[in-house]
C-alpha cells in the first residue's frame, strides 16, 4: 500500500508537476584592470601602431563603453574608488602613498564573500600591506598573489611577491629573472580552473604597461624588432638617473610588447572560460586604472595613447581619467557600444545587482547592470567628481553627457568649462559664455566633497 502511494505521488508530480526549477547559479565575476593603459592604447579604441586582436574580439562579442572613467588620475585612489564604491570626494584614500584601507572600509570583495563567493586577487593590490588593516586577507580576499606596495610594483624582476597562506599575507619567494606578470597570470588562470565549481570573483590587477618598460619575454618584443634586433620604431633610449625605473634601450618596442602580451593573455583567459563551459555564466570586465604614463621611456605622444582626449596620467582632463571598458560573457548583448557616462565606483553596485544581493548603503556608484543586456540605465549620475593633490589641489566635475569643469592649482584655481559634445579634446574653455553652468559646476564641486583630515585643501 505504501509503495502504491509513492508511485501514485511520483506519477502525479510527473504529470502535473510542481513547476520546480533549479535555482540559477550566481554568475562568476572577473574584473581585469591594466596599469596606466590609455584610452587609445587598444586597436578597438583607435590604436594604430600595433594591434590588440583578442581585446578587439572581446569588444565585438561584448560591449565597448566609450565614456567610462577611472576613480582617479593615479593608482591608489583609483583602486580605492573601485573597491569601496566611493568617489574622491568621499573616499578614504584620495592620493598615492602607502595608505591602507581601514577596518571600517567595506570592499566589494568583502561583499561578495558574504554572499557566497570565493574571492581571488592577483597583481597590484596597493591598498595595504601585511602588517596593517589593508592587508588583502583583511579586505575580503581568500586568495592573493602579487604586490602590496606601490613602489615594489615598479619592479618586474624581483625576488618575491606576496601571497595568502593560512589566512595571513606572507612573502612568496620567486625567481628574480622571471617577469612577475608571468607569475601573476599563471596564478589567475589556476584560480579559474580550481574554482570552476563554485561562484568566484577574481580581480586581476595587471601591472602592465606601467613603468618600468620591460615586456615579459623576449618573444613579446620580437614583432617590433627588425632582423638585426633593432626596433621598428624610432627609439629614444631611457637612461636611469636615480629613481625606480631601470634603463631601457628600446622603450617603444617594449611598450608595444607589453600591451600585446597583455592582449594575448586576455585571449587565454577567454579561451579558458569557454573550454570550461563558464563563459555564459561569467562576466568579464577589462579596463585601466587611469590614463597613460610617460615614465621610464614611455611615449604616449608617439602611440597617441590618449586617443582624441587631452591629458595623460595626473591630469584632470579626460585623457587622465577616461579609460577603456569592455564587458564580455555572461548574458551580455553582443556587439554593442555604450555611451553612458560611468565611472569605476559604479562597479560595486553593478556587482550587487549581478549577484542578486542586498544593496550597500553609502555608495556613490550606480549600477550599470542593465546596460550589459542592452537596456537603458535605471538611474544616471547627476555628477561625477574627482580631486587630486600632487600639484596642489585640483578638481574636476562631470555634469551629464555635455559639461565638464576643471579647476587647477597651476592655473590659480579658476574654473574651466568644456562642452564635451562639441569639444571632446577640451580645447576651448567656454566658462565666460555659460555663467549658469559655471554656477552649477561650482555648487556640484562643493556638494560632492566632504572634508578629510588626511587630505586637507591646504597642506600644513
Amino acid at each position: 500500500m505504501k509503495y502504491s502511494f509513492i508511485i501514485a505521488l511520483l506519477l502525479t508530480v510527473g504529470i502535473f508537476g510542481f513547476n520546480y526549477q533549479k535555482p540559477a547559479s550566481k554568475p562568476n565575476i572577473i574584473y581585469v584592470m591594466a596599469d596606466d593603459l590609455g584610452y587609445g592604447d587598444l586597436s578597438c579604441y583607435g590604436q594604430k601602431r600595433f594591434k590588440t586582436p583578442h581585446l578587439d574580439r572581446m569588444a565585438q562579442e561584448g560591449i565597448r563603453y566609450t565614456d567610462y572613467h577611472s576613480g582617479s588620475t593615479v593608482c591608489a585612489p583609483s583602486r580605492c574608488a573601485l573597491m569601496t564604491g566611493k568617489h574622491m570626494g568621499h573616499a578614504y584614500i584620495r592620493g598615492n602613498g602607502e595608505i591602507p584601507l581601514r577596518d571600517e572600509d567595506f570592499t566589494v570583495a568583502e561583499y561578495l564573500q558574504q554572499h557566497g563567493y570565493h574571492t581571488g586577487m592577483f597583481g597590484k593590490w596597493g591598498l595595504g600591506q601585511a602588517m596593517n588593516a589593508g592587508s588583502p586577507e583583511k579586505q575580503g580576499w581568500n586568495e592573493f598573489l602579487g604586490y602590496t606596495h606601490h613602489v615594489h610594483a615598479h619592479h618586474f624582476f624581483t625576488n618575491n611577491l606576496w601571497t595568502i597562506k593560512n589566512g595571513k599575507t606572507v612573502i612568496q619567494p620567486i625567481d628574480s629573472l622571471r617577469h612577475t606578470h608571468l607569475y601573476v597570470m599563471d596564478a589567475a588562470l589556476d584560480f579559474v580552473r580550481n574554482n570552476q565549481a563554485k561562484p568566484f570573483f577574481m580581480y586581476l590587477a595587471i601591472t602592465m604597461p606601467h613603468a618600468e618598460v620591460f615586456a615579459p619575454t623576449p618573444e613579446s618584443v620580437m614583432p617590433f624588432l627588425a632582423s638585426d634586433k633593432t626596433s621598428l620604431f624610432p627609439e629614444t633610449p631611457f637612461v636611469q638617473k636615480g629613481g625606480n625605473y631601470r634603463s631601457q634601450a628600446q622603450p617603444k618596442a617594449n611598450f608595444a610588447g607589453m600591451v600585446t602580451h597583455l592582449d594575448r593573455d586576455m585571449g587565454r583567459l577567454m579561451e579558458l572560460l569557454q573550454s570550461l563551459g563558464l563563459s555564459e555564466n561569467t562576466y568579464v570586465f577589462f579596463t585601466s586604472d587611469n590614463g597613460p604614463h610617460q615614465e621610464g621611456g614611455a611615449d604616449p605622444v608617439f602611440f597617441d595613447s590618449n586617443g582624441p582626449l587631452k591629458g595623460i596620467k595626473r591630469d584632470m582632463y579626460e585623457g587622465g581619467i577616461r579609460v577603456p571598458l569592455i564587458a564580455w560573457g555572461g548574458k551580455i548583448k553582443k556587439g554593442g557600444t555604450n555611451n553612458d557616462v560611468l565611472a569605476n565606483w559604479d562597479f560595486f553596485p553593478t556587482v550587487e545587482e549581478l549577484a542578486g544581493g542586498s544593496k550597500t548603503q553609502g555608495l556613490d556608484g550606480l549600477s550599470f547592470a542593465a546596460t550589459l543586456s542592452g537596456k537603458p540605465l535605471k538611474k544616471k549620475h547627476e555628477a561625477l567628481y574627482w580631486e587630486f593633490y600632487e600639484r596642489g589641489f585640483d578638481q574636476a566635475i562631470r555634469l551629464d553627457k555635455e559639461w565638464k569643469a576643471v579647476k587647477l592649482s597651476a592655473k590659480g584655481g579658476k574654473l574651466e568649462l568644456y562642452n564635451l559634445k562639441k569639444d571632446l579634446g577640451e580645447e576651448k574653455d567656454v566658462a565666460t559664455e555659460y555663467p549658469n553652468i559655471v554656477a552649477k559646476a561650482e555648487k556640484a564641486l562643493a556638494d560632492n566633497r566632504v572634508k578629510s583630515e588626511m587630505w586637507p585643501l591646504v597642506k600644513k
